[in-house]
């Protein structure tokens, strides 16, 4: 990954969104190419070297969900979805399937520019080889910082790139309650809006989910009902 600029591919095939996209993130000193075709931006994502891709979910020849669904499989870079279809649904199966935000759109294209910056920020960092190893222990849950790898009772579970990242702030602030806000602008670094509320739930349940697998024989992440999740080291 290159640490100088930048690389932003953007799967989107309404040529005036993807040009007006494109513009904002290359003022704001990035890299970014468009693929107006989902099949065709899904064999560029898995193929080329690219710091995070936006994805629309209405596009020709594949949906970005299941676009989504293949890069995950393969990359564990930042994935943004952006769309018109506005309902529940539709954010919880984009984050499901392992996107790391979910925009809906009418939105600013500085609105992107600054989500962009903030999870290729953030990833950089966590990845960063220049971070001094250090693990951190709970429970039968132990993370390695460095490596950014997570062992339940020995054994490796995946997690991807903002599963990780929550799991760890809970793990370093255990045993105090944190508001689903609290952690979407801690843990996603922006400010918290209602309709990101959902990417801190399905995050949390796709960590339980994960957890469970792994044998964990009780989940240390505790809903508090009313107030938000506590974990319980």
């Amino acid at each position: 990954m290159s640490k100088e600029i930048a690389h932003i591919l953007l799967i989107e095939d309404d040529a005036s969104i993807a040009e007006l996209q494109k513009d904002y993130l290359e003022i704001n000193h990035m890299k970014a190419e468009i693929a107006s075709d989902g099949l065709a931006g899904l064999n560029r994502a898995l193929n080329e070297p690219f710091d995070l891709i936006v994805i629309d979910i209405m596009l020709p020849s594949m949906d970005g969900f299941e676009i989504c669904r293949r890069i995950r499989e393969k990359k564990n870079i930042p994935l943004m979805i952006v769309s018109a279809k506005k309902e529940d649904i539709d954010k919880v199966r984009g984050l499901g399937l392992g996107a790391d935000d979910y925009m809906t759109k009418p939105f600013s294209p500085s609105e992107l520019v600054a989500r962009v910056q903030a999870h290729i920020k953030r990833y950089q960092l966590l990845t960063g080889t220049d971070q001094v190893n250090d693990k951190i222990e709970s429970g039968q849950i132990m993370i390695d910082k460095n490596a950014r790898r997570v062992f339940v009772l020995g054994r490796e579970l995946i997690f991807t790139t903002k599963e990780f990242d929550l799991l760890l702030f809970f793990m370093e602030h255990p045993n105090r309650v944190w508001m689903k806000e609290q952690l979407f602008r801690q843990v996603w670094d922006m400010d918290d809006l209602d309709s990101d509320i959902y990417t801190v739930v399905v995050h949390i349940g796709r960590i339980r989910e994960k957890l469970k697998k792994g044998k964990l024989s009780e989940i240390p992440i505790e809903t508090i009902w009313g107030s938000g999740y506590r974990f319980n080291a």
